[in-house]
């Protein structure tokens, strides 16, 4: 097997598509981000890149938080028409029958649809070159009752969850193993070492 070799680029896939609100419950937008992800489990921190000539950039940097609202098979076209469309022109919450909610520790509101919605507070903000990077410790997470199972756990597979992926947007699938599994001890491996 021989691989082919591009110039650089972006191309670690796949990848979260989120919608991103900003602002506050009377002036809110919408940006679609597929650059986004943790950066440190203690404290809580994520990150979004966004491009400082789109809408959102200065709504988020003015106010210094932002809410990453995870998206799903039903929510697949607004993240993408939220991505296509600026909020200096079009009610994204309106076009897209979007809900705000009221977050606990941030004035911009959540968006009902979302299986999970997370709370950000701006931490620092680092410009790269034609994006900049919004980076905040997570206030807080809400996740939508109807995914929490008997024991109180999130089921994030009962979510429908949809990736990014070169151009296109992909649902997860089904699961194929969960943490640890391929050095986790049962009875299967301990009879096969016999």
């Amino acid at each position: 097997m021989s691989k082919v070799t591009w110039k650089s680029g972006t191309f670690i896939y796949p990848l979260p598509a989120v919608l991103v609100s900003c602002g506050d419950m009377e002036n809110s937008n919408i940006i679609t981000v597929a650059w986004t992800g943790i950066l440190n489990t203690n404290p809580a921190t994520v990150y979004i890149s966004i491009r400082p000539t789109r809408y959102s950039y200065n709504m988020i940097k003015k106010k210094g938080e932002y809410v990453i609202n995870l998206t799903n098979k039903n929510l697949v076209r607004a993240t993408d028409w939220c991505g296509v469309r600026t909020g200096a022109k079009v009610n994204k919450f309106k076009e897209m029958n979007l809900h705000k909610e009221k977050a606990k520790f941030v004035k911009c509101p959540m968006i009902k649809e979302s299986p999970v919605s997370i709370e950000c507070k701006v931490k620092e903000i680092k410009s790269l070159g034609s994006h900049d990077v919004f980076i905040a410790e997570v206030l807080a997470i809400n996740a939508d009752e109807k995914y929490i199972d008997e024991n109180g756990a999130f089921d994030i597979s009962k979510c429908d969850l949809i990736a990014y992926s070169n151009g296109h947007y992909y649902s997860l699938g089904r699961k194929l193993g969960k943490f640890g599994f391929s050095v986790r001890k049962n009875k299967k491996n301990k009879n096969k070492n016999k």
